[in-house]
């Protein structure tokens, strides 16, 4: 099992034919992803890559049944692309595309409102669930199927832990990268959600950073149900200075909230193991399991 994405997820690519698409879509191809074509208008009829070419999202899912969609045009354009695939009835959206206009994402938000669509990003390194389907950018070299659940806000985080966790023998069942926009798709809760459901998905890791409040809304999901799993999280930016913004939009730690330190209380009060580092997430999650089997045992 895994959650948004597996073996049987068919992908199309808007934005194929440029550099980053030709590149990814390849990459995506060589680890098993089942890549059925690619949207560029003015192309369609063509092919590239082996895989056929679409004027429009639509016609690529009426031809190929496609369930999933990557975004990989630029900024200016991605608004449209996803509101494209929205109108398309695709199911999984992800969008690796970085400083899309906010305005244009309000519009994004606004149109997945009762739909069934699953938007992952933008400026997101995409999801994996090993062995199955990748799509994004995410690096598939230390990846290996298991039962560690990973959602995460930070791209280079997200490599470091994945391999840590594959080092120590921790497999993952599914790693989601939600983004690092202030305006975003699925975030914590929705992962914890899933991941909760997800049989055979046994810790969840968070990968928190400073600003915004999908840290704190984990918090307070988890303190209204009786999760039942483990949860480690690891939250960076002890040190940033407030007010500035650090790396990407959605880390600004202003207003008085949004800081480390408050998160991870947050956290920490709902019963979340907090790592301390990057390379305390593996012990942290062992930490855990042993905490919830002892738990259980009473």
């Amino acid at each position: 099992m895994a959650i948004f994405v597996n073996s049987e997820t068919r992908v199309i690519v808007q934005g194929m034919t440029g550099r980053s698409g030709t590149f990814y879509t390849d990459e995506a191809m060589r680890y098993g992803t089942t890549c059925v074509g690619g949207v560029r208008p003015g192309k369609g009829g063509g092919s590239h890559l082996g895989l056929p070419l679409f004027d429009s999202v639509q016609e690529a899912v009426d031809a190929t049944q496609a369930n999933a969609s990557l975004v990989i045009v630029p900024a200016q354009q991605a608004g449209a692309a996803m509101l494209e695939a929205i109108d398309a009835g695709i199911g999984v959206i992800v969008c690796v595309t970085e400083r899309v206009p906010q305005h244009d994402m309000s519009r994004v938000k606004q149109a997945l409102l009762g739909t069934d669509c699953v938007l992952i990003g933008p400026n997101s390194q995409g999801i994996l669930t090993p062995g199955q389907c990748k799509i994004g950018v995410m690096p598939t070299g230390n990846a290996k199927p298991g039962h560690i659940g990973i959602a995460s806000r930070s791209a280079s985080l997200t490599s470091e832990i994945l391999a840590q966790c594959s080092k120590a023998g921790l497999g993952q069942s599914t790693t989601v990268g939600i983004g690092g926009d202030t305006l975003h798709g699925v975030g914590f809760v929705d992962c914890l959600k899933r991941f909760r459901d997800d049989p055979e998905t046994e810790v969840v890791v968070l990968i928190g950073e400073i600003g915004g409040r999908g840290e704190e809304e984990a918090a307070a999901y988890l303190e209204t149900v009786d999760y039942g799993k483990p949860v480690v999280a690891l939250v960076v930016g002890r040190h940033a200075p407030r007010g500035r913004r650090m790396g990407h939009g959605g880390t600004l730690s202003a207003l008085g909230g949004g800081s480390a330190a408050d998160k991870i209380a947050r956290l920490r009060a709902t019963g979340v193991e907090i790592a301390a580092d990057a390379d305390d997430v593996a012990s942290a999650i062992a930490r855990a399991s042993a905490h919830s089997n002892k738990t259980g045992a009473k």
